[in-house]
């Protein structure tokens, strides 16, 4: 998420009333979850097991809860909660903005798209040309549409993520700031349901295939010409790279990489990341052919056992 103008370190350790380490008209200029910073991206951690990761990563403006020594070039913004204090700043500079109509009068709709009845368009969404959204969609604020595009109905796009910290009194959720981007012929079935990235974008690339009743995870990437079955479950901070095939009830793991032209066969479970060009099956998740062997093998023991 960037910020609509410059900041700097003294100003953000003002909204958030912490110290900070370096200089105070250090420019800041957005902020980020770890796998999305960039230079100028303000990225918080809050457990000693991620400190390195957070200090070597590319954003140059570190929310941490311990005083350490700052990595040349960088700022540090010291606080007691992280995870509070990133939910601040989400708030103060992406705050939410009640809906005053069903199509907010900030919504762009491009040339020849049908827009259905009993569909809601949030603030800022902008959908390309030639695009039909059937009735009851949901398309939230910020939302970016491409050309082309069909949306069948009860459709949600651009739900918060399901990001929650788990403390004594119950479960904090992350704060929402961030997108969803839909681009050029894709379509999405009925009931699909699409959150928004937790500061950057959850993205469907060009030409893909969605089925009826498909949930995809915040900050997920889905790529070029993919096919998804229905009842399949992406989770969040997934790669899908380009032409890859994900049969009915799927479901994965957090934070992996499906690779090029894989092929996932129905009902299997993606507990890892997996090659392209190959085809899997089964949970914990292997080559077709190998968890077909297997399968295979024991039918012949249990025969023999039987005997």
């Amino acid at each position: 998420m960037k910020f609509e103008k410059i900041q700097s370190l003294q100003e953000i350790a003002a909204i958030i009333g912490c110290t900070y380490i370096g200089d105070a008209n250090f420019p800041v200029l957005g902020m980020n979850e770890i796998h999305v910073v960039e230079a100028g991206d303000i990225v918080f951690v809050d457990h000693p097991k991620y400190y390195e990761k957070a200090l070597e990563s590319a954003a140059t403006i570190v929310l941490i809860n311990k005083e350490v020594e700052c990595p040349e070039g960088k700022g540090l913004l010291i606080s007691d909660d992280p995870f509070r204090d990133f939910n601040t700043l989400t708030k103060h500079f992406n705050p939410f903005k009640k809906a005053a109509n069903a199509i907010a009068v900030t919504a762009k709709v491009g040339k020849n798209t049908i827009i259905q009845p009993n569909v809601f368009l949030g603030n800022n969404v902008v959908i390309g040309e030639d695009c039909l959204i059937h009735p009851n969609v949901v398309i939230y604020d910020g939302t970016t549409i491409g050309n082309n595009v069909t949306i069948h109905a009860g459709t949600i796009i651009g739900a918060d993520a399901f990001y929650y910290k788990n403390r004594p009194s119950g479960y904090d959720k992350l704060v929402s700031g961030g997108t969803v981007v839909i681009e050029d012929q894709v379509d999405l079935g009925a009931l699909c349901t699409i959150d928004r990235g937790v500061t950057g974008a959850t993205t469907i690339k060009k030409g893909t295939k969605i089925d009826n009743q498909v949930q995809i995870g915040h900050d997920t990437i889905i790529g070029n010409k993919c096919l998804i079955a229905s009842q399949t479950g992406i989770a969040g901070c997934v790669v899908v790279e380009d032409e890859v095939t994900i049969w009915g009830q799927v479901g994965t793991t957090s934070g992996i990489r499906i690779g090029k032209k894989a092929v996932i066969l129905g009902q299997t479970g993606v507990t890892k990341s997996v090659e392209g060009g190959k085809s899997y099956f089964g949970t914990p998740i292997s080559e077709s052919r190998e968890k077909l062997k297997e399968l295979a093998g024991i039918k012949r023991l249990l025969r023999r056992e039987k005997k």
